[in-house]
């Protein structure tokens, strides 16, 4: 499975961004997406995940103005970003999940976020 993250970009602070991730591939089984973030000089982090039924998770500090959201039938995530604010400034990342047998993880190749005036 190849995932590409998308709509990242130059924003000033108190933006607003979308960003998407495609999954080339439909995932029949259970399965979990989520988005990830790794700013300047820091480790990965998760942002927030949601499962194939549209139950979502938030990483602590990271409820409010993160918003996830799926459609399965374009097999694709979203990563709704509000009121963005410098600290923002990431590669996000989309990561995708699933057990059949073994577990499988799949990872996008990040889409940058930059926050600055």
């Amino acid at each position: 499975v190849q995932l590409q993250a998308s709509g990242g970009g130059l924003v000033q602070p108190g933006g607003s961004l979308r960003l998407s991730c495609l999954a080339d591939k439909t995932i029949y089984v259970s399965n979990i997406m989520a988005w990830y973030r790794q700013a300047p000089g820091k480790q990965r982090e998760l942002v927030a995940s949601i499962t194939n039924n549209g139950g979502r998770a938030y990483a602590d500090s990271f409820e409010g103005r993160f918003t996830i959201s799926r459609d399965n039938a374009k097999n694709t995530i979203f990563l709704q970003i509000d009121n963005l604010e410098p600290e923002d400034t990431a590669v996000y990342y989309c990561n995708l999940n699933y057990k059949l047998v073994r577990t499988y993880d799949y990872w996008g190749q990040g889409t940058l976020v930059t926050v600055s005036s």
